[in-house]
């Protein structure tokens, strides 16, 4: 292939790259995959009715996201273990991200620590993960206070790791020198042990995580933190509401990729609904399925402040480490001003005015 001109084409470059059990680790949804694929499916079938002879001129994508300003409405999804796919792994990604001027998110389960990325520069978020101890959480949160993140994410639809079963037909483990490096003792986990006939990542996630998680803890969180709180894994519009009750400055629309409960609503799909029900209390972002500048633009149109992207990062990281990483976010960067100016848009905010049209897969209008 000559040189990638979409995101799509870093996933075919990837694929040829990466090993089997990696690929389907990173590709892959849970159960048969059906809520992976109506991702894509629902984003799809948005249809945008662009304005014309707006006088706009070339859109300017930049905007602010909480305290930072960024260059587009996106931020990198947390993503575990990036030194799977690239030797650099965070570093890596975070310095694209960092350069791209938008915000990274350090994973609990990052292949390097914390510090390290931080001193990357750049904006950096933590994405929290729930553990069985709340010590354990607590020191985390100081990890990343000590880090100076600027905001906290906490994960919230993951009390027990989905049935990944790419995964648990390739036995997928850990190779020895990717470890979770927030975590004491990261080097020495179940992840690292082949079980037979299981993933060795969900044995490691039921040994870790708290599967109990409530409203209660998310209360003393709210209180922990004194950045803004962001809450990823919503679908619901009932619990977008208890969100910004107890304190949340934003939440995030996700199914984690189609990676959780399969069978769940695609994320675009419940993400109107959600807007609706929390209005301008907090921000609103979209998780899972982007792919392009035009599925951010669909995003916008919904009411949607903000994406994460995830796998295509990943694709470009695969493929040629923290400069992959940057040709996927400047790809996307252009493909979001393209869409934005075709759409009659000068900027982020005035594709929130957009109309889109309804349609036969459960979008409103």
């Amino acid at each position: 292939m000559d040189d990638p001109v979409c995101l799509a084409d870093f996933e075919l470059l990837a694929e040829d790259l990466l090993p089997k059990g990696v690929w389907d680790y990173i590709a892959g949804g849970s159960g048969a995959e059906t809520t992976l694929a109506a991702n894509r499916a629902a984003l799809d079938a948005v249809a945008v009715l662009p304005r014309v002879l707006a006088g706009s001129g070339v859109a300017d994508t930049g905007c602010q996201l909480f305290q930072a300003k960024a260059s587009m409405p996106v931020a990198t999804a947390p993503m575990a273990y990036q030194r799977l796919v690239h030797p650099d792994g965070e570093l890596a990604l975070a310095a694209a991200a960092r350069d791209a001027g938008v915000p990274y998110v350090a994973s609990t389960l990052s292949s390097v620590a914390l510090d390290d990325i931080a001193a990357v520069g750049g904006v950096i978020w933590f994405q929290l993960y729930w553990l069985r101890r709340r010590s354990q959480v607590d020191e985390l949160l100081a990890m990343a206070e000590q880090a100076g993140c600027q905001a906290i994410m906490v994960t919230v639809d993951v009390p027990m790791l989905g049935p990944r079963l790419r995964d648990v037909r390739n036995e997928f483990r850990l190779p020895a020198d990717v470890v979770a490096a927030n975590l004491v003792n990261g080097a020495k986990s179940r992840a690292h042990i082949m079980i037979s006939g299981a993933s060795a990542l969900a044995a490691h996630t039921e040994e870790l995580f708290a599967p109990a998680l409530g409203w209660s803890d998310l209360e003393w969180l709210r209180e922990r933190v004194k950045v803004p709180l962001v809450v990823k894994g919503i679908l619901d519009p009932r619990d977008a509401l208890r969100a910004v009750e107890v304190g949340a400055d934003a939440v995030v629309v996700s199914n984690h990729g189609g990676r959780q409960l399969d069978g769940a609503a695609a994320s675009v799909a419940a993400l109107p609904a959600v807007v609706d029900a929390v209005g301008s209390t907090c921000e609103v972002l979209l998780d899972s399925g982007i792919r392009g500048g035009v599925d951010v633009l669909r995003a916008l149109a919904l009411g949607a402040s903000a994406v994460l992207v995830g796998r295509p990062l990943l694709w470009g990281l695969a493929v040629d480490g923290e400069h992959g990483a940057r040709q996927v976010l400047a790809l996307l960067a252009d493909e979001l001003r393209i869409a934005l100016t075709l759409a009659g848009c000068a900027n982020p905010a005035a594709a929130r005015k957009l109309a889109v049209l309804a349609n036969q897969r459960g979008i409103p209008q």
